[in-house]
């Protein structure tokens, strides 16, 4: 399996920890992790993210 290339978000804090990270696998794959459970992975498609995106910065998803 090749090496990924992470890249944190730009909204993640300094130091390490806490941090969102990002990691195209394919042109339609998308694999995301947080920096603390790297060996935790999902993958999503570039569609299905923004779409997400969209609804977490408008508000969405409340509890």
């Amino acid at each position: 399996m090749p090496q990924r290339t992470w890249q944190k978000s730009s909204f993640s804090g300094g130091g390490e920890g806490s941090c969102v990270e990002l990691a195209a696998t394919a042109p339609d794959r998308i694999q995301l992790r947080e920096s603390d459970h790297p060996h935790e992975i999902t993958t999503a498609t570039p569609h299905a993210l923004s779409n997400l995106l969209h609804t977490l910065k408008a508000g969405g998803l409340s509890r």
